[in-house]
């Protein structure tokens, strides 16, 4: 065991949280297995260096930031004609066999500790069905949370032919003193030829500590695109991964972040290359000001049966102060010869040459700076198919420059 479960969660506890939403057998069997299994489950690895463990996720004290029976948020969810865009009670009235089907199917609860607390405790989400050949765009879900704890979970299911642009942001609403911790588990899971794009915007009050996994599972000729902004919070564990399962899928994680005071982002990108023919890019950038540390982890894991597989990683991390930290660990797993990879990182300050270039042509220091870290997202930034998701991320990084 690698953490003590806060006095606050029991068995009861579950059973509560469970019965005031009415929920079927199997899912309260879910949420007890979990808690079960929490006394025997580590917590999720994180990057060490010679007497360095860059994240330290056993040391939060879980027992004052974890509320379970508390749990309050305020979530409007914009739903795309032929898709179902529902909160986690309602779809289990309406789809009970589609949520049996597929929920835990892409992420095992019992993955670690931090999801399996978070399964076990779960009160809001959202189930969104994107029906065999339909095509939802702008399917969007803004939450606020409004207590010190908020566990969610929220399942994709894009049938065969389907395809589904998702914008999901998460912020602070009514003010709570004090440390908080948010968690959501966000799983996908795509028919053949099925097309998600994912996007999501971190804007939480630094008093949050942020944990989150997102991973889908792409079948033949499925896609399943990334975009994750990340910018509040006082730490932020973020995985997002992709199994390409089927043959001729594809994936693409892109990522972004911008970090201040003493933000803490331990970033980790994975794909596991299964099928035949499939194609996978991981690009991530962030920025560092302050005192503010990173941490980056991307796997490329290219499986003994992928043949003729692509498969390609870049990081760039820019620090803007001498007091911030960053650290990188880009790898490559390759069972198969028949394989085009690469992976790369860097991290870096501002381009001392951009800088003298644009000040002498009477550009103050500020705005030359500036100008470069905005024009150094905006390979990020194009990759971003909402405009709304784009436009935001956008807002928030000029808002951190001023």
């Amino acid at each position: 065991m690698s953490t003590q479960l806060p006095a606050s969660i029991s068995e009861e506890t579950v059973r509560t949280i469970s019965e005031e939403r009415d929920e079927p057998d199997w899912l309260l069997r879910t949420r007890l297995e979990a808690l079960s299994a929490l006394d025997e489950l580590d917590m999720p690895s994180v990057i060490e260096t010679p007497g360095r463990r860059w994240t330290n996720l056993e040391g939060l004290d879980y027992e004052s930031i974890v509320d379970p029976l508390d749990q309050r948020d305020e979530t409007e969810r914009v739903s795309a004609e032929g898709a179902k865009v529902l909160d986690f009670e309602t779809a289990l009235e309406e789809h009970p066999e589609l949520l049996e089907e597929h929920f835990g199917s892409v992420t095992d609860p019992q993955t670690n500790y931090l999801t399996a607390l978070s399964t076990a405790l779960f009160t809001t989400g959202t189930v969104i069905y994107v029906p065999e050949g339909v095509d939802a765009e702008d399917v969007k879900v803004r939450a606020e949370m409004n207590s010190t704890s908020l566990f969610s979970h929220t399942l994709v299911v894009a049938e065969d032919n389907a395809s589904a642009t998702i914008l999901e942001r998460i912020s602070n609403g009514s003010a709570v003193d004090g440390d908080r911790y948010f968690s959501n588990l966000v799983e996908v899971v795509t028919g053949e030829n099925a097309y998600v794009q994912y996007g999501s915007l971190q804007d939480l009050d630094e008093d949050v500590y942020d944990f989150t996994l997102k991973r889908g599972d792409a079948d033949r000729y499925a896609t399943i695109d990334w975009i994750e902004g990340n910018i509040g919070s006082r730490l932020t564990r973020s995985d997002i991964e992709t199994e390409l399962n089927g043959d001729s899928s594809e994936t693409k994680i892109v990522g972004a972040f911008f970090g201040h005071d003493d933000q803490h982002f331990d970033i980790n990108a994975r794909v596991w290359h299964n099928g035949e023919h499939t194609t996978a890019d991981l690009v991530t950038r962030g920025v560092l000001d302050d005192e503010a540390r990173s941490v980056y982890e991307g796997v490329q894991d290219v499986g003994r049966d992928a043949w003729d597989t692509s498969s390609y990683q870049r990081e760039n991390t820019l620090m803007l102060s001498d007091d911030s930290e960053a650290d990188a660990s880009p790898k490559l797993i390759i069972h198969n010869h028949d394989t085009e990879a690469s992976h790369s990182a860097t991290v870096g300050q501002v381009d001392a040459e951009d800088l003298f270039y644009m000040t002498s042509r009477a550009i103050s220091e500020n705005t030359a700076r500036n100008m470069l870290v905005e024009g150094f997202f905006v390979p990020v930034l194009e990759e971003v198919e909402v405009d709304e998701l784009r436009e935001d991320i956008d807002d928030l990084i000029v808002a951190r420059l001023d």
